[in-house]
């Protein structure tokens, strides 16, 4: 944990710009967010409606991976880009299954540091631990993340809507190599990821995606293939790179549900 206090936490929070989190957090019906956010959401609403689906998978994915992961063995997560808490965080859900699983959160927004403290409530057997720092700086994570973890035993690396966040493909998909070289066999990689590739509403979807990036940190949404190539090395978990809502769903007599604009997918390291 980082010993900056809250005042200084609260000077470095920029309320005159959107931010992801919090407007992320606004779209699943949370409360840490500013009027700024609120507008931007709206905004981004009102073009493409579909928004709200991809933030709801999204953090229902989490749970159904999680889940799976622990039901693997996994005992260990370091959860990237955590966003701001909400119900069902990762230590929650797999310390329901396995109460002695140790979680690492990383983030680098300050209004996510002010609530680390609700993030490292965990059970009394397991730990919670929350790193300040960057994705784009492995080694400051791994360096960190070793005072909880145990990198010589299998570790899940959470990397939920936080690559789309770093517009150099390149210097992420390193990133995330040297993330996944740190960690031993039998681990696992679990990605969602922004995309353009689905039919539908693509188009008001690059309409939004364009508003936003005008007055936020912007957002790069990739192909498929694109995605595919964090998985490099991996064996793929089924049913693969897919839909955010398709991902080892429980069939119904409707069928599958509907796609939403969002990949996301497993892989295990061999």
């Amino acid at each position: 944990m980082t010993d900056t206090s809250g005042q200084e936490l609260l000077a470095k929070i920029d309320t005159t710009r959107p931010h992801s989190a919090r407007v992320w957090n606004y779209l699943l019906g949370g409360k840490d967010f500013y009027p700024v956010d609120r507008e931007a959401a709206d905004q981004y609403k009102k073009t493409f409606p579909g928004i709200v689906d991809i933030a709801r998978t999204d953090r229902a994915f989490l749970g159904r991976a999680v889940r799976f992961l622990t039901g693997e063995g996994i005992r260990q997560f370091l959860d990237i880009g955590t966003g701001l808490p909400t119900m069902d965080n990762t230590h929650e859900v797999a310390q329901r299954v396995a109460p002695e699983c140790r979680i690492v959160y990383v983030d680098n927004d300050p209004l996510v540091l002010l609530h680390a403290e609700a993030l490292l409530k965990g059970s009394d057997e397991g730990v919670c631990d929350y790193i300040d720092a960057d994705l784009r700086d492995p080694d400051r994570i791994l360096e960190r993340a070793a005072q909880t973890l145990n990198f010589d035993e299998p570790v899940a690396i959470m990397l939920l809507g936080i690559l789309h966040l770093v517009p150099d493909f390149a210097q992420v998909h390193q990133s995330v190599m040297r993330l996944l070289d740190a960690v031993p066999p039998g681990s696992y990689l679990a990605i969602t990821h922004a995309t353009l590739d689905f039919d539908g509403e693509t188009t008001a979807q690059a309409e939004a995606q364009q508003e936003w990036n005008k007055k936020a940190d912007p957002m790069t949404p990739r192909t498929r293939a694109d995605i595919s190539r964090f998985f490099d090395g991996l064996q793929m978990v089924e049913p693969g790179l897919v839909s955010m809502s398709r991902w080892r769903v429980e069939a119904t007599p409707w069928g599958e549900p509907a796609e939403v604009a969002g990949f996301c997918g497993v892989g295990r390291k061999p």
